[in-house]
């Protein structure tokens, strides 16, 4: 038998997967991540410690799987997206905590570019909006803020690298400094044109060329897992952010193909193969995965809060005491009678970017029970899922193709029926579940597996995929429109907060 090793590196955990050739998961091993607050709006995570629990867990996936390093035929990674780290290239040391994602602390910088009228510049050279979220203004607060951080990068002595990056140089033991396109995409820092590190954008930040690693395809010979790590030195075959690697382990290789990843928020991506389509409807525009030499990109909606509601549903308001109760919970009522939920708890995301709304509840009538505010927490889900695909229908309508037919699901919360077939009746499309919900890191492996030559195409690949169940609609049109409206509704409600 033929196996793969994918190491997921997640926001809250490290995990690892043993695949077989098929895409079956054979083993499954995990450690929690602590997560640092260091103030309000910052997010951090020790990079040591990211590194060791990773290594933790493909030391125990192998160990489950009854599997040595002989055994596996290539290693993808697959990662948390935007995380920055900064760290000696003599030492391997970080020179601080990595910037998480979520971390807020670059918006002063995010003003300033706006100011100087750079907003159109790097998106037409990016696909991204000018955020916070993106690691090119993190690197620039390390550097503006670390003592002696900026000296040092224009003597060549640091290396920047996003979570991948830094995974690659630990297992390479710091002879591979290099990451994928789809993560480069991610950086505010990368011409997705030319597939480089673009030289007017790294002025714009006052970011020295000697940081950055080499940017190589998805797919691709990265470097050889040290021998004295896992035992015998294994090819690294494949690296994809993580929600490109999901699209990729859906086998969305086509234009028009769409899925969505349903963890704490939600990030739909459309496949719209080789060519660059700028958003009309407040999306973003990045490279997905890409097997080869050839740029393939994909339209990308993010919303903030989704699976977290059901979080907040059991720490917040303690209505549930595990969050797989709430289905039962919201099953219990037939709809939500009228209660409507709008969980900005953040600010909302794609494509509204309200960072100013607030959480709301309306609709609510001496007659309202938990259960009925469970069945809303969840349908808010699929609206705001809802509202993501319709954006990029009308932008793939506006580009001349066709809008989306099929939605393909994975996350944990996509295991709740309730919740999908909700989603199927407000989108009028059938949502289809696939028979491995691990696709995050099944792309990381399909990635790999490319490369080190277990498969020959990614028509083999698509021939894998298969569903486990098709939700398809029951709702008549104009009452998903209906509903629809009774959601915007809310949502302007929410943004006057």
């Amino acid at each position: 038998m033929t196996y793969l090793l994918a190491l997921d590196q997640g926001t809250s955990s490290s995990r690892s997967i043993v695949f077989d050739a098929d895409g079956h998961v054979v083993a499954i091993a995990q450690q929690e991540l602590p997560q640092i607050y260091p103030q309000p709006g910052w997010v951090e995570h020790d990079p040591q410690e990211i590194w060791r629990t990773q290594l933790a867990t493909a030391r125990d996936a192998l160990a489950k799987a009854g599997l040595t390093a002989r055994d596996i035929r290539a290693v993808g990674i697959t990662n948390q997206r935007e995380t920055t780290v900064v760290w000696h290239r003599a030492t391997g040391i970080p020179i601080h905590h990595a910037i998480v994602w979520q971390d807020r602390r670059a918006e002063p910088t995010c003003v300033q570019l706006r100011e100087q009228g750079l907003a159109e510049m790097i998106q037409a050279k990016t696909g991204l909006l000018i955020d916070a979220y993106f690691s090119g203004t993190k690197l620039k607060w390390l550097l503006d803020h670390v003592p002696q951080a900026r000296q040092q990068a224009k003597r060549g002595e640091l290396a920047f690298g996003t979570i991948d990056s830094w995974l690659m140089w630990q297992l390479t033991q710091g002879q591979v400094h290099a990451t994928d396109v789809s993560n480069a995409s991610r950086t505010m820092l990368f011409n997705v044109h030319t597939n480089q590190w673009d030289a007017d954008l790294m002025q714009a930040l006052d970011i020295p060329a000697t940081l950055m690693p080499k940017v190589l395809p998805s797919s691709a010979h990265f470097g050889n897992v040290s021998a004295a790590l896992l035992g015998q030195a294994i090819p690294i075959g494949g690296v994809a952010g993580d929600q490109q690697s999901a699209l990729f382990g859906q086998a969305c290789f086509k234009e028009g193909m769409a899925k969505n990843t349903y963890g704490t928020g939600c990030f739909m991506l459309m496949h719209t193969g080789q060519k660059f389509q700028t958003s009309h409807n407040g999306l973003l525009t990045t490279s997905a995965a890409q097997p080869g030499n050839q740029t393939e990109y994909a339209i990308e909606g993010s919303v903030f809060v989704g699976g977290a509601v059901v979080q907040w549903l059991r720490d917040g308001l303690h209505a549930i005491q595990a969050s797989g109760e709430v289905q039962a919970l919201a099953q219990s009522v037939p709809d939500s009678g009228g209660v409507m939920m709008v969980p900005a708890f953040t600010g909302l995301g794609a494509p509204y970017w309200k960072p100013e709304a607030r959480g709301t509840i309306s609709g609510l009538t001496r007659g309202t029970t938990v259960a009925h505010i469970a069945r809303a927490a969840l349908d808010s889900i699929a609206y705001q899922s809802a509202a993501l695909l319709l954006a990029m229908s009308r932008d793939a309508v506006a580009a001349g193709a066709a809008p989306v037919s099929e939605l393909r699901v994975d996350g944990g919360a996509c295991v709740n029926d309730l919740l999908m077939q909700f989603q199927a009746d407000l989108l009028g499309i059938p949502v289809v579940r696939p028979a491995v919900i691990e696709t995050t890191a099944l792309g990381a492996a399909y990635l790999a597996g490319l490369s080190s030559g277990v498969y020959t195409s990614t028509e083999e690949l698509s021939a894998l995929w298969r569903a486990e169940r098709r939700f398809l609609p029951t709702l008549s049109t104009s009452r998903a429109r209906e509903l629809m409206s009774h959601w915007e509704h809310a949502v302007r409600q929410a943004t006057l907060m």
